[in-house]
């Protein structure tokens, strides 16, 4: 079953919520799904503690660098599809995260500097395939680069320029991004997934719920055989 990990060495590019997201449109669409959080601040557990986590999202937070690989083939054998949300990629237990992973996704805003962070994500991608190719040959770790944090009613010229540099360079990017939005925060603040926010809690949950939609749908393709 397919494990997907939520990488980058930057802080606030959106990883735990765009792994929340992922994590809450597969529980509406009736998946099974675990979630490893082995940030060391555990948001998606403490969002988990609020008493709106669907039945069929599952949070394992008591992970290290030396169980992890463990924890994820134990969730794997539960649910369809599980999705580690990782800390910085100098650490150990993000290479053993990624030594179990069908699909990586690496977050990333706008910026140079986000976009200088993600290509040391990508080496370590490129590091797995390399290792792994000792044995197989042929393997293929999958990524995209997913942009996060834009804003909702327009794409900036930084953000354009980036996306078209990372094309040139083969570098596959989600077409969907992450808008900025209220309710991707109110999340976590009233530790509930999107469709179960009010309208006195976020605004625009509708299309919040729109853009969460697409991505998901998008990250699903790209997890089938033929995506």
């Amino acid at each position: 079953m397919p494990t997907v990990t939520f990488i980058s060495p930057k802080g606030g590019v959106g990883k735990t919520t765009s792994s929340l997201i992922f994590a809450t449109q597969l529980a509406k669409r009736g998946v099974g799904v675990s979630v490893i959080d082995a940030d060391p601040n555990y948001p998606i557990q403490k969002w988990s503690t609020g008493g709106h986590c669907p039945d069929n999202v599952h949070v394992v937070s008591d992970v290290t660098e030396n169980n992890i690989a463990s924890k994820i083939r134990a969730a794997a054998a539960v649910d369809p599809i599980v999705i580690v949300d990782l800390e910085g990629t100098a650490a150990k237990i993000v290479v053993h995260a990624l030594q179990e992973a069908d699909f990586v996704v690496i977050p990333m805003q706008g910026s140079l500097l986000d976009a200088e962070q993600a290509s040391r994500a990508i080496t370590l991608v490129k590091d797995q395939e390399q290792a792994v190719r000792r044995h197989v040959p042929n393997y293929v770790l999958p990524f995209s680069i997913l942009m996060t944090r834009t804003p909702p009613a327009y794409q900036t010229r930084n953000m354009a320029s980036l996306r078209k540099s990372l094309n040139d360079n083969g570098i596959p990017v989600f077409d969907t991004m992450l808008t900025e939005r209220e309710a991707f925060k109110s999340m976590f603040f009233f530790q509930k997934p999107l469709n179960a926010l009010s309208t006195s809690e976020a605004p625009g949950i509708d299309k919040a719920i729109a853009n969460a939609d697409a991505f998901a749908a998008e990250l699903i393709s790209r997890l089938s055989p033929e995506g």
